[in-house]
């Protein structure tokens, strides 16, 4: 079930590859351009993710605050963080779907690139094995062991390409298929030249470099993609993703046909120039919408203090705004204040020593 599945997933694609190399005669030119096609098939759906976290990361601010402020309430601030979500119209989890999209191509370009006879010129077993017996009868000889079993298809359309008179035109969909690319065969695999390094010169140099290109640019379309997303500071996750995704990149391009590397430094640097050009275009359009939604609250409140005055006008007018305020009553003093008081009693008798000299009995006679 999960072979026939994998089959029906590698069709378009091998349909596709094989198209371009039919268009152009280049097996490295056939891949670029399958992996252009498929960055921009993406892209309208990468467009809206990556906006996405463009805007999650102008709201930094806000959710910090909301999970200082609900700390001790972790499900009003799942609440509240919900609602800020929804107000600014982000899903967290836009960019996760499409992240892991990459991986099923990766794997169907690998059967394509590993299966040329099978999925690549779309023959059936029945056509495969003729062509087998074909070349076994011309000298092939089949290797079912270890690495060779694994390829096994590739060496054969390597040996029906040296000898394509001898099958030209006798089996129908059958392609030459010249791996040769920048002087490069694409079907070697790296740690089977480490042996023949340098004196192999360019052809073993360039598949020895392939794999240290691609990581390279692996790490550079991570670094892009974090400074774009405004994560400066990694965590721990981070660091490892960061430097672990070139790491396997090495790795596996030593291990696997060159092929793939072509397609792994194709992929990165596509990503890296789109993360550029989305990062720089999406900016503009948020700080836009970022400078609408000010006007947008100035021109409210605006309109809020324009209706409370004309309220208070038409209040005004029609009587109901014009209450003078009453003169306040002076209190009546009180028997035992004599404060104000003209009296001896109040000037005197209240106090037996005035400010700031000695009291005396005729100090108020007349002379």
């Amino acid at each position: 079930m999960f072979a026939q599945l994998g089959y029906y997933i590698c069709v378009p694609f091998a349909w596709l590859t094989r198209l371009f190399y039919t268009w152009t005669g280049s097996y490295g030119v056939a891949l670029i351009l399958f992996t252009l096609l498929v960055k921009l098939v993406l892209l309208p759906f990468q467009l809206k993710s990556k906006k996405s976290m463009l805007r999650m990361n102008r709201m930094q601010g806000k959710i910090k605050d909301i999970q200082t402020r609900y700390a001790n309430n972790k499900e009003k601030q799942k609440q509240e963080m919900a609602d800020l979500y929804a107000r600014e119209g982000v899903n967290p989890m836009s960019g996760c779907l499409w992240s892991f999209i990459p991986f099923p191509i990766l794997i169907a370009l690998y059967y394509i690139i590993r299966t040329p006879l099978r999925y690549f010129m779309s023959l059936s077993e029945a056509v495969i094995e003729q062509i087998t017996a074909l070349a076994v009868s011309l000298g092939y000889v089949a290797d079912s062991s270890g690495q060779a079993a694994a390829y096994e298809q590739i060496y054969l359309a390597k040996f029906i390409h040296e000898h394509w008179a001898d099958f030209d035109g006798k089996f129908a969909g059958l392609i030459d298929l010249n791996y040769n690319f920048l002087g490069m065969d694409l079907s070697s695999v790296g740690k089977d030249l480490f042996s023949q390094f340098p004196s192999g010169g360019w052809p073993v140099i360039g598949i020895l470099i392939l794999p240290l290109i691609s990581a390279a640019l692996q790490f550079l379309m991570t670094m892009i993609s974090m400074r774009s997303n405004g994560n400066t500071q990694m965590n721990g996750s981070s660091k490892v993703m960061m430097y672990m995704m070139p790491l396997m990149t090495v790795w596996m391009g030593y291990i696997l046909p060159a092929a793939l590397c072509v397609y792994w430094i194709c992929n990165a640097g596509f990503s890296c120039l789109q993360e550029l050009l989305l990062n720089k275009r999406f900016n503009k359009i948020l700080d836009r919408e970022e400078t609408d939604k000010e006007r947008e609250k100035r021109e409210k409140r605006y309109a809020k203090m324009q209706a409370a005055r004309e309220n208070y006008n038409n209040q005004l007018a029609s009587g109901k705004g014009d209450k003078k305020p009453q003169p306040q009553k002076k209190k009546k003093s009180s028997d035992g204040d004599h404060r104000g008081s003209t009296t001896e009693a109040g000037r005197v008798g209240q106090r037996p020593y005035a400010r700031g000299r000695a009291f005396s009995e005729d100090h108020y006679n007349d002379n």
